[in-house]
């Protein structure tokens, strides 16, 4: 250390605060709903190589701690001077931005004409451009549909605006005035960041201040290395599925190896699922360190060991293997859109990796889902055309080791705030007939799973279309652990309870005629811990809450109630007769894949995947499943799948397939 730990302390907790007050500013001058509501924003302060030391604790999203800018700075053609403002969100320029909607600006600091720091953010558009409204949809097939591109550009010249870039971008997006409103608001916070900087260079001197940036570097390294060490060495495998891997698609499985060796971890995805044909793709160019494969990481080291430090430096025990041309490392130009949904069971993954090196300090499966609402449509009130963000519509937490699971915004996905309804209503065109909780959808456990959050609204605009990007969970569900039962999946309805009721289960296009009804239950967070452990009036107070029914009470808990009253004799009697449980529960839909998938299967298809070209490999993965779903029982699954390859190869030549290694 280059610094005394005092001075790093106090440090630290100055430029944490400069960058609360850059994330302030930010949310308190935006014009979006989805920024200055929801606060889908980041804000960042870098060294001089573009390595984050300091974020915000309290507001914006949680995902980039560990964001490397360092990449997209070298891209900037021209160096850097006092009043330069750089930008991109181009998803395949420097690994930075990661879907097009997220647009991310960094400003040179200077003191006494030297590089010393950068002030950096991002914000969500809520639209871009591109084939549909709000930019991103799981149907679209390459990043071209999915709106506008800029790579690293400045925006700013020496404090000259390049009003060609702007009108270049304003001219291509649906909503310029909302665009530009919420792109001035950032640049006010990486303003108000050089402020801060200053300041602290002022208070500290230029030296300690950059010699005090490395150090909470090293700090965080340190503090992730005493985590990891502290966790048994060994080799730890889980695998969890998005439930398709584009509209209609088979399920996406993502695979991960997670290795421990002393203070370091490897995580390695070999054997995922190939990139798809939808904008399910993470976008990463195969960064060993990318901030969206570690997010899972993070949350798992705030919560064995709460109140850690947060920057790059958290990122460096870990090495990441991300094989090109699968979902999680895709080659341009794939699109991307939809990225979250599929870093959502990304985390999800991490987790149930970690839960078995650290089985009694880990929480269960939260939601796994975040549901992102967006209406298009004119306006009847004021003629004009509105395009703005709805809700996230965001499922429990996990069952914990303390306490059951946060009701409808837990966890991983509780930094996405909730609109209020009545700011809804004035800045889109529809009425909210229900929000809140919905009953029996956390999983049971001795603690409870989270319970799901419900929306249902109308709209009188002709012609409204709603994207609800994310959507998924509506068929593998989030686990439970030790013994906790699954959460319940989640549910998409048009006109429910009517005779013109339609399933839209993953759908993420909906047109809408005026009085038409739509309503999303999020997905249930796992629950943790046998169920018939949990105390029998904590079960009589969550039927009382309304959280379960009687039913469930003694179905799921085994709980009997006799006039609003638990009955000890006939519990402890129905309690005994049943068989302890433990281990996962992944709930019957994943059973009944895995029946026809096992991990046998899934290996040997991998194997097979890496042997042929990136772009043959989707329509190999159909013909699999195809296959698989017609198997015959007599035939090995390896030979299956050999002669599916064999009758690809021979019907299309150029598929070129690579000879197999011998076994």
């Amino acid at each position: 250390m280059r610094t005394d730990p005092i001075t790093l302390q106090v440090l630290r907790n100055h430029c944490r605060a400069a960058a609360e007050s850059m994330a302030t500013t930010l949310y308190r001058t935006a014009h979006s709903t989805f920024v200055k509501e929801t606060e889908d924003f980041t804000i960042q302060i870098l060294d001089v190589r573009g390595k984050t030391c300091a974020v915000p604790l309290d507001l914006g999203a949680t995902w980039y701690p560990g964001v490397d800018y360092e990449a997209a700075i070298a891209l900037v053609p021209g160096g850097y001077q006092p009043g330069d403002i750089a930008m991109t969100n181009d998803p395949y320029a420097g690994n930075l931005a990661t879907h097009t909607p997220d647009l991310h600006l960094w400003k040179p600091v200077f003191h006494a004409g030297e590089l010393i720091a950068y002030a950096a953010g991002h914000i969500h558009n809520t639209d871009v451009g591109g084939a549909v409204p709000a930019s991103v949809s799981r149907t679209l097939t390459e990043v071209h549909q999915e709106g506008i591109r800029v790579p690293p550009s400045k925006l700013f010249s020496a404090g000259v605006l390049d009003e060609g870039l702007r009108r270049l971008m304003l001219n291509n997006v649906r909503v310029p005035e909302q665009n530009w409103g919420d792109l001035k608001a950032l640049i006010a916070a990486v303003n108000t960041g050089e402020r801060r900087i200053l300041d602290l260079v002022s208070r500290f001197g230029a030296r300690t201040f950059t010699d005090g940036l490395a150090d909470l570097l090293d700090y965080a390294e340190a503090q992730a290395r005493a985590v990891i060490a502290s966790l048994p060495d060994g080799e730890y495998v889980f695998d969890d599925y998005c439930d398709e891997d584009g509209a209609n698609g088979d399920p996406l499985r993502l695979h991960l190896a997670l290795r421990i060796r002393g203070d370091s971890a490897e995580l390695d995805f070999t054997g995922t699922d190939p990139q798809t044909l939808s904008a399910m793709n993470v976008p990463t160019g195969g960064h060993p360190r990318h901030t969206l494969i570690l997010v899972g990481v993070y949350y798992v080291l705030s919560t064995l060991s709460p109140g850690i430090l947060l920057n790059f430096g958290t990122t460096r025990p870990f090495t990441c293997i991300l094989p090109e041309g699968s979902v999680v490392n895709p080659r341009f130009p794939a699109a991307v859109g939809i990225r979250s949904l599929t870093c959502a069971r990304l985390r999800s993954v991490v987790f149930g990796a970690f839960v078995q090196a650290a089985p009694e300090r880990m929480p269960a499966a939260p939601a796994g889902s975040s549901t992102i609402v967006n209406l298009a449509a004119e306006d009847p009130r004021t003629g004009r055309r509105a395009i703005a963000a709805v809700a996230p519509i965001v499922g429990g937490g996990g069952g914990m080791p303390h306490r059951d699971g946060t009701d409808g915004s837990g966890a991983d996905a509780a930094y996405l705030k909730n609109s209020p309804v009545e700011v809804t209503e004035a800045e889109a065109p529809i009425r909210v007939l229900r929000y809140g909780l919905m009953p029996e959808t956390g999983g049971a456990g001795e603690t409870r799973g989270g319970l799901a959050t419900v929306l249902e609204f109308t709209t009188d605009a002709p012609e409204a279309r709603v994207t609800a990007r994310n959507r998924d969970r509506s068929i593998f569900r989030a686990w439970g652990i030790l013994g906790g039962l699954p959460g319940a999946p989640s549910t998409f309805h048009l006109n429910p309870e009517t005779d013109r009721e339609r399933d839209l289960r993953n759908t993420d296009l909906v047109q809408l005629a005026p009085g038409d009804v739509l309503r999303i239950v999020s997905p249930g967070g796992g629950g943790r811990g046998d169920p018939f452990r949990r105390d029998p009036a904590r079960v009589l107070r969550d039927v009382r809450a309304g959280r379960i029914g009687g039913e469930a009470a003694e179905r799921d808990y085994g709980v009997v109630l006799r006039g609003g009253e638990v009955d000890d004799l006939a519990t402890v009697t129905l309690r005994a007769a049943r068989r302890p449980r433990s281990g996962f529960d992944f709930g019957p839909e994943r059973r009944a894949h895995e029946a026809i998938w096992p991990a046998a299967a899934y290996a040997h298809m991998a194997e097979i995947m890496g042997q042929i070209p990136v772009n043959w490999r989707n329509l190999a993965k159909k013909a699999f499943f195809h296959a698989m779903s017609a198997r015959r029982e007599t035939m090995p699954l390896e030979q299956q799948l050999d002669a599916v390859l064999a009758d690809l190869t021979a019907r299309h030549p150029s598929l070129h397939a690579k000879p197999r290694s011998p076994r």
